[in-house]
């Protein structure tokens, strides 16, 4: 059997490190959840497992912050969106890749890794965010 890893946002944060989105998936209840933690927020069971989470999705909502915390007003203005991704979850993530004026509720997102220009004063993990999908 595999190596076993713990439910927690700095192991979250060392798969983001390997370009993979992981969320914790509870062996009762069948809830997929993010951040990960040790017990299901459903069902309170133990019985957890890492899974890959899907890496598209759709944008429920959004802004466009102008006015950021210190860490971030180099990147101003950027757009913050929540997201669905395929299999339910719902995770908040910066958008680029796209004119803040073409963003719309319910286009499909991408997820995509960044560890460049992570402020020094933020925690150093590697970052994950949404652009469009490429069509082909």
């Amino acid at each position: 059997m595999g190596e076993t890893y713990p439910f927690t946002i700095e192991q979250f944060y060392r798969f983001v490190g390997e370009g993979k989105l992981m969320g914790a998936k509870c062996g009762r209840c069948g809830g997929i959840f993010v951040p990960p933690r040790p017990l299901c927020p459903k069902c309170q069971s133990r019985d957890l497992g890492w899974v890959q989470l899907k890496n598209r999705g759709k944008l429920l909502t959004y802004t466009v912050i102008h006015v950021a915390p210190e860490e971030f007003q180099q990147m101003t203005p950027y757009a913050l969106g929540i997201i669905e991704l395929e299999d339910g979850v719902r995770l908040p993530g910066i958008i680029r890749g796209v004119k803040h004026e073409d963003l719309r509720v319910g286009m499909t997102l991408e997820v995509d890794f960044d560890t460049a220009n992570i402020p020094s004063k933020w925690p150093q993990w590697p970052r994950y965010f949404f652009r469009p999908t490429q069509t082909i």
